[in-house]
């Protein structure tokens, strides 16, 4: 085997594992996503139900729990402003 094979193998290889980085990625951020969303819908589920008592709700939706997936108790804040806006 010579050196020019071994040169071939060792770039293969580096090739190899920043293809499979470029596919792991998007999916890392699939799953970040998906779970966000799943949160931000139990958390508007909490805010509905403690929210009964004052007289305020806010429709679960997926968007709606995406927004606040990403944004957190900001996102339930903006929720309720644009709900009152509008």
């Amino acid at each position: 085997m010579g050196l020019n094979t071994i040169l071939y193998y060792i770039i293969g290889l580096f090739l190899l594992y920043l293809l499979g980085l470029l596919l792991v990625w998007p999916i890392k951020k699939i799953v970040k996503l998906i779970f966000n969303g799943i949160l931000g819908g139990i958390i508007l589920l909490i805010f509905n139900f403690i929210g009964k008592f004052f007289g305020l709700s806010i429709a679960i939706n997926p968007l709606n729990a995406i927004i606040v997936g990403f944004l957190g108790v900001p996102g339930v804040i903006l929720l309720l402003v644009l709900q009152v806006i509008l």
